[in-house]
């Protein structure tokens, strides 16, 4: 099966001659960005008040947990948030009236040519240059809030331009992006919390210990005050519904419609920050955005749409983009609850970048896949071969197979004549997630 090439659009035009500008080496740098915002006349400056997100993981999860609670609210809220998984635009959210929207192709492509034309034929990475184009867009278009998401790192991201947000959140940290960021936990817990503004509060979701310490410092040698998870306000499920409990009371609420444990602590860290950054929601407004909040490949069951018809027939097809080590004992621990409720054989689809930590990822499913079918990402000079993925999977215990691609995967897993039907989970990358959307026609809206 071959996957189809889309039409270069305007947008992809100008991405193509941005790449051609691109350092030969990534140096993260503030220099580029700040060079080329100056050059614009600082759209940085005209945001609304801004909500910074770092860390590793659940940074998109708390984000869209915090949209769905303002726009409940009935606030407007530009988001930024990165990769996208199958359209570009899915990056720049434009808040509305009544609730937001992706920018538009016309909107998107005035903006990158505005920063192109600015930018000259002087070095600029892309996400750089859509940075700045989210600003122009983001400045000219009133909203209440800007919930805006690091790219990579913290200290030396393109987004760490702005001086003084509402609140600074670090959500948590673990190995990841080790080519950037370094193999040392307290190494990339010192990048992440490079955000820290001086006396701009922070808020922290639950950290390894190392990570923890790391954070409290900067945060103190700022004067930043701390709002710590498991210290300044906890989160927990009591009886199936979500209980938060801070200085300033208690909230009883429904348990969030994405799925995991570990949407408990983001939705957490959300209303932390909602409540630290002074945005005084009612009830209600929690309450909805906790049941509406949506996040694609992110523990999504697949119900609909051409895979889905082609899974074995009673089966249920769920896909994560999670990557790294912590992201997949994450994942596994809510495919573990699924388990205790609903036993099903589960069947694991994987396919990774290099740069990944393939081992240390599939140890987590150890004991509890029956299987797994490594295929290839897509249009990524970087994925690993599926025969070493495969390999990887023999050396934690897991039987598997490869083959050439999300179809092939997906009827092999219905020659196994697994019985009940299984639980297939898509994972591995938040590329492979996109194409996985994309094939099976239901993008992120």
């Amino acid at each position: 099966m071959f996957f189809a090439q889309p039409q270069m659009t305007p947008i992809d035009s100008i991405l193509a001659r941005l790449l051609a500008l691109h350092p030969k080496r990534i140096d993260l740098s503030l220099d580029r960005i700040e060079r080329l915002l100056a050059a614009l006349g600082n759209p940085e400056r005209q945001l609304p008040p801004v909500i910074h997100v770092a860390g590793t993981n659940g940074k998109g999860s708390t984000i869209a947990f915090a949209r769905a609670m303002l726009e409940a609210a009935g606030k407007r809220v530009h988001v930024y948030t990165s990769p996208h998984l199958v359209r570009f635009n899915e990056r720049f959210r434009l808040g509305a009236a009544g609730g937001g929207k992706l920018v538009s192709d016309d909107e998107l492509a005035a903006a990158l040519a505005e920063c192109e034309r600015a930018n000259g034929e002087a070095p600029i990475t892309v996400f750089e240059m859509e940075t700045a184009a989210a600003f122009i867009l983001f400045s000219r278009q009133p909203a209440d809030v800007l919930l805006l998401e690091v790219g990579l790192g913290g200290r030396l991201d393109a987004t760490n331009v702005i001086e003084r947000p509402l609140v600074s959140v670090i959500t948590p940290v673990s190995l990841d992006h080790a080519e950037f960021l370094g193999d040392k936990l307290e190494g990339i817990a010192g990048e992440k919390a490079g955000i820290i503004k001086r006396k701009v509060p922070v808020v922290i979701a639950p950290q390894h210990p190392e990570a923890l310490a790391v954070i409290e410092r900067r945060a103190a040698a700022l004067r930043a005050p701390l709002h710590v998870a498991g210290e300044h306000w906890n989160v927990h499920l009591e009886h199936g519904r979500l209980v938060y409990q801070d200085d300033d009371g208690l909230l009883d609420l429904p348990a969030p419609k994405l799925q995991g444990r570990h949407q408990f602590d983001n939705a957490g860290v959300a209303i932390a920050a909602l409540r630290v950054a002074g945005q005084a929601l009612a009830l209600p407004a929690f309450e909805s955005g906790l049941i509406r909040a949506d996040w694609p490949a992110r523990l999504q069951l697949l119900s609909q749409g051409s895979l889905a018809t082609l899974a074995h027939a009673g089966s249920e097809l769920w896909l994560d983009g999670g990557h790294n080590p912590d992201g997949a004992r994450a994942i596994a621990a809510a495919l573990g609850d699924f388990e205790e409720r609903v036993p099903r054989p589960l069947v694991l689809v994987v396919g990774m970048l290099s740069t990944k930590d393939c081992e240390g990822f599939l140890r987590n499913f150890a004991g509890l896949a029956r299987c797994l079918i490594a295929v290839p990402i897509p249009r990524q000079d970087k994925t690993l071969p599926p025969e070493v993925i495969a390999d990887a999977a023999r050396a934690v215990g897991i039987p598997a197979e490869s083959r050439d691609d999300i179809l092939a995967a997906l009827a092999a897993i219905v020659r196994l004549d697994l019985a009940p039907p299984p639980r297939i989970l898509i994972t591995g990358s938040l590329y492979l997630a996109g194409e996985v959307l994309a094939l099976n026609e239901t993008p992120p809206m």
